[in-house]
């Protein structure tokens, strides 16, 4: 599929590729940084993440990031 594609262009493609992808990165990161009310909200917002990665992102960052405590230093 790639291969078919120009390298010129190519270099257009990939950040379209890429920029769908770092709201869920950004989720898991944050997920890791920080503590919940419960460690099942932790966990199924981080099967969130793994089972739905764009919609769960997102989701992540509109519902859950809110409800996280700072994690003890």
């Amino acid at each position: 599929m790639f291969a078919e594609i120009p390298p010129d262009k190519l270099v257009f493609i990939i950040p379209l590729l890429i920029v769908p992808i770092l709201p869920n990165l950004w989720s898991i990161w944050h997920l890791y940084k920080n503590e919940y009310p419960t460690p099942q909200e932790r966990s199924a917002w981080l099967v969130a993440q793994v089972i739905l990665p764009v919609l769960g992102g997102v989701g992540y960052i509109l519902f859950g990031r809110k409800r996280a405590l700072k994690k003890p230093c």
